[in-house]
């Protein structure tokens, strides 16, 4: 084999590994992200909007009531089933500042 084709291979072969290494690297970033909406993950459920039902608590192991319809999984009620965690809504009042908070012109 010429040399003239071993380093054509070999770049060919270190173009690859750079593509590879690229993609991977987009796709470990893309894995990092919160979810939908700038959101964590809902701690009660990781993000899966389900829950195991309170039937599946009861010593009879029956699976099934209303609320799961026989699924044995219902709406995690700390995200609402939306997976992510909510914000809380915050209320400021503002105060008066004594010692006259005034500005000269």
């Amino acid at each position: 084999m010429s040399p003239g084709i071993m380093v054509t291979q070999l770049a060919q072969g270190i173009g690859v590994i750079a593509g590879a290494w690229a993609i991977k690297s987009i796709m470990d970033a893309e894995n990092e992200k919160p979810m939908a909406g700038g959101y964590s993950r809902c701690p009660t459920c990781n993000g899966s909007r389900r829950v195991p039902c309170l039937c599946n608590r009861w010593s009879d192991k029956d699976v099934g009531c209303s609320t799961c319809s026989g699924s044995g999984q219902m709406r995690c009620n700390s995200c609402g089933g939306s997976g992510t965690g909510r914000p809380l809504p915050v209320q400021i009042q503002a105060t008066n500042i004594p010692g006259g908070s005034r500005r000269s012109s």
